[in-house]
């Protein structure tokens, strides 16, 4: 079992940044593909970023490349998500994610169906 807790939530204005971690236990943080995702009202969670085992790849939604970056530290069992440029339509719940059995390339794991583990999330509302 994987327990994620997210912090670093807030209200910011348009233009802005933030930065959200999440805080993983109950399993070698580095054996993880972690990934980022973000959910509104009415909407599945869509997939922002994801970052290899040993955080040396990443992969980016088109809506957040150039604007969000992901990375991880493994002796500490966090991964963040830094946001830069925030849109009003960032608005949103983020959440961490983590799977334990992922093979192959992360560019393939877009899906939330492939993520086993979530956080609670955490808020994030972007000010125009």
């Amino acid at each position: 079992q994987v327990h994620l807790v997210e912090s670093g939530g807030g209200l910011v204005q348009a233009g802005g940044s933030l930065r959200l971690s999440c805080a993983a236990s109950g399993r070698t943080f580095s054996s993880l593909l972690m990934a980022w995702f973000r959910q509104t009202p009415g909407k599945e969670r869509e997939f922002l970023a994801a970052i290899a085992r040993s955080g040396g790849r990443t992969s980016y939604a088109e809506s957040v490349k150039g604007r969000f970056t992901i990375s991880r530290d493994n002796a500490e069992s966090t991964v963040n998500l830094q946001m830069n440029s925030l849109k009003p339509e960032d608005t949103a719940i983020y959440y961490c994610a983590a799977n334990a059995i992922a093979l192959g390339p992360i560019s393939a794991y877009t899906s939330q169906n492939q993520f086993t583990y979530w956080g609670q999330g955490a808020q994030v509302t972007v000010s125009s």
